[in-house]
């Protein structure tokens, strides 16, 4: 059965794979935009991706922003269907947390609000793994495990996307909305333009070699199409509703990646070996940004995607391929080393 879907956010890194897959499956398809000149940019990078040409005859977009009410309940009328995807990714953390946390929360909330009036039910919100994983714990953690908040550990990122995924499930409970959570590791793969916003920096950083070292640190990974595919699949499939599913094809290193990239292009200069504590502890006290990812020294964090195998049959792209496929394509653009 063909929806109308409110996809929010739908120039986004993620939003623009969950497009393509929506009207390749014959949905139609509103597209949120704080900017309406970008427009043009969604469908250009829609476009060569088409079975079906005439597919963007069953796009439109609505302006609307997370932080007003103006415009959704336009979005809204006689849709069937939400998918969540708009919220903020920083590369850097802010210097006032509630830069992030407001836009999440309060964004959140308002969307699923606006789709509740509208009459629609059906609500599939992209959250994070960063949601999931509790800094206390050690080992796999999985759909049952939460990040605390309240911890001093915790990125503004992280409680941003926590406290979001927190006042979905408590809206949906009290709105009766049929909510399904997709939580995605680190998320690479190839864009399908070359406005990608902050999910690949990290890869360009280790490409460009800015770092001589990297810090003993690693997450889960896995590629934007399958993170995309997982949007739809949780749709159509109403044995999801009220469930999380985790996207991750496994965890890697930050020096996993980095030699990955050096052995596909041995003679770029690019980081190979892993940063002391001490000195990123050293350049943590002039470097904000160190500072943040302290608590993260000497960790890898993993989390099973099990779920999501069992119950939507997802075969992940393996993180190594997906972190490549990445790298090929920003060098492939230009991007790096041109």
């Amino acid at each position: 059965m063909t929806e109308t879907i409110v996809l929010t956010g739908i120039s986004g890194f993620i939003a623009k794979h969950i497009a393509l897959s929506a009207l390749n499956r014959g949905h139609h398809l509103r597209g949120t935009l704080r900017d309406m000149t970008r427009a043009d940019e969604v469908r250009d990078a829609l476009r060569p991706g088409l079975a079906d040409p005439s597919a963007l005859d069953r796009l439109s977009f609505y302006p609307a922003d997370l932080e007003q009410d103006a415009g959704w309940d336009a979005a809204f009328d006689g849709a069937t269907a939400l998918i969540h995807c708009a919220s903020p990714f920083p590369l850097a953390q802010p210097e006032d947390e509630m830069d992030l946390i407001h836009p999440a929360v309060d964004g959140t909330a308002r969307v699923m609000r606006a789709a509740a009036a509208a009459g629609v039910r059906r609500v599939v919100l992209t959250s994070s793994t960063v949601a999931v994983l509790d800094d206390a714990k050690d080992g796999i953690q999985d759909e049952e495990d939460w990040c605390d908040p309240s911890s001093p550990a915790t990125t503004p990122y992280a409680r941003s996307k926590t406290l979001a995924e927190r006042a979905a499930w408590a809206l949906a409970s009290d709105l009766g909305l049929a909510l399904t959570v997709v939580n995605p590791g680190l998320v690479a793969g190839p864009p399908l333009d070359r406005h990608y916003g902050s999910s690949l920096r990290l890869i360009e950083r280790i490409l460009k070699g800015r770092d001589r070292m990297l810090p003993d640190m690693g997450f889960p990974v896995v590629d934007v199409r399958d993170v995309a595919e997982m949007h739809l699949r949780a749709l159509e499939r109403p044995a999801t509703e009220g469930r999380r599913y985790i996207a991750s094809a496994g965890s890697m290193t930050l020096v996993e990646i980095g030699r990955l990239f050096k052995d596909a292009w041995p003679t770029q200069r690019i980081p190979t070996k892993v940063a002391p504590h001490a000195l990123v502890r050293l350049l943590a006290t002039f470097n904000p940004d160190l500072r943040a990812i302290l608590p993260k020294l000497g960790r890898l964090d993993r989390v099973s995607s099990r779920r999501a195998q069992a119950e939507m049959d997802m075969a992940f792209i393996p993180a190594a391929a997906s972190m490549k496929a990445s790298a090929t394509w920003l060098i492939k653009v230009g991007w790096i080393w041109a």
